[in-house]
């Protein structure tokens, strides 16, 4: 292992401002889950988003599970989801007792296909199951065919909830990614484009549907002096704590769009001109917050070296990166349910590697790990 500084993959940026909101919580004693700090946030993030409404939660896993039962989704019932993902994409599914249906990817995005994705719902609706909600994934950032994807969607009458974790600052036809779907699920997460150390949100323009999410994720407590549940709710909601890191956060989001952006067109600019190395373009009207910058390596015009060998390499000089998603119709927790595909995402997990990409880099950072890969290629 190398005596070098450690780059990690994603880290946590520190804006400035984070501090002085949370010491005002501290200061008010707003220690409590609730308070002024997270009713602003959730206005802030809404106007930044252009939404009507959002609701501060304790995950982005939380504000998925949220969204699937304020659509009615329940025991029995069939989800369509983005194969190529995170597991929390799909677990939500599970929880509420539905069974996810799994959908390649296009290679032009990388996010759902949507002619994959109409077979997927023709399969199911011969089957006498026709899907409750569609789960579209802005995978590493990049904006899902929204046009396209939405008109199959409606076709077929089904709601779309829109998986933003990755996706916070991208935009697709100059509106912002969260708002695509009946609801949209956002992250803050330690790695993400802002974090709140953990935390995630619900957005949407419908202000009843957020309101019962607010209710659900407080232990859904009926208007009563005393203690009264009519429901079973949940322990979702964000702390007023938290809620004044993300305000922080929020105020320094473009610059951190800005800051990744940056590392994708540095690495593009010098590792995407060797043979046997890819990186993913924008397409028309989308714009990218770049989350993570990934590469493609080609081992029939490197030498036989893979994407796994460059991590292993990057790895030994104290370098963090990782595969891409495995595909989770590829896990062995989702072994029985079905698939919609042809192997694009089976080959991008092969080919692909996430570089470090915080908005907190350098461009020493970046020439160290660039130089890294093209003479381990070489």
């Amino acid at each position: 292992m190398s005596d070098e500084n450690k780059i990690w993959l994603s880290s946590p940026h520190m804006g400035g401002a984070e501090l002085d909101y949370v010491r005002q919580a501290f200061e008010s004693n707003w220690i409590a889950p609730l308070g002024p700090q997270l009713d602003a946030f959730e206005k802030e993030l809404a106007a930044y988003l252009g939404a009507k409404a959002a609701a501060a939660l304790s995950s982005g896993t939380a504000a998925l599970h949220l969204a699937l039962l304020l659509l009615g989704v329940s025991p029995g019932d069939r989800v369509l989801v983005s194969s190529f993902t995170f597991v929390a994409s799909a677990s939500p599914i599970k929880y509420c007792g539905a069974e996810p249906v799994f959908v390649d990817s296009e290679s032009s995005t990388w996010n759902m296909s949507p002619v994959h994705l109409e077979s997927a719902i023709k399969s199911c609706v011969k089957q006498g199951k026709k899907p409750k909600a569609a789960v579209l994934v802005d995978l590493y950032g990049m904006p899902c065919s929204f046009r396209e994807l939405q008109a199959v969607c409606e076709k077929y009458d089904i709601p779309i909830i829109e998986d933003a974790a990755e996706g916070l600052g991208s935009s697709y036809a100059g509106r912002k990614l969260g708002t695509f779907g009946v609801l949209g699920v956002l992250s803050f997460n330690g790695n993400k484009m802002i974090t709140t150390s953990g935390g995630g949100a619900l957005v949407s323009d419908d202000s009843e549907l957020l309101a019962r999410a607010q209710f659900l994720a407080t232990q859904a407590r009926d208007s009563a002096p005393h203690y009264q549940h009519s429901v079973i709710g949940y322990n979702y909601r964000m702390s007023n704590i938290l809620a004044a890191i993300g305000r922080g956060q929020l105020e320094v989001l473009d610059s951190h769009v800005a800051a990744r952006r940056a590392n994708y067109q540095f690495y593009l600019d010098n590792l995407a001109k060797r043979d046997g190395i890819s990186m993913l373009a924008e397409p028309e009207a989308s714009i990218s917050n770049r989350w993570l910058s990934c590469i493609l390596v080609d081992p029939t015009k490197t030498g036989g070296k893979s994407a796994e060998d460059v991590r292993l390499h990057l790895e030994q000089h104290n370098v963090e990166s990782r595969p891409l998603w495995k595909p989770l119709h590829l896990q062995p927790v989702f072994a029985e349910n079905q698939y919609f595909g042809d192997g694009t995402c089976e080959e991008l997990f092969a080919e692909g590697l996430c570089l470090p990409s915080g908005s907190s880099l350098r461009e020493e950072d970046l020439g160290r790990i660039s130089t890294l890969i093209l003479n381990y290629l070489d």
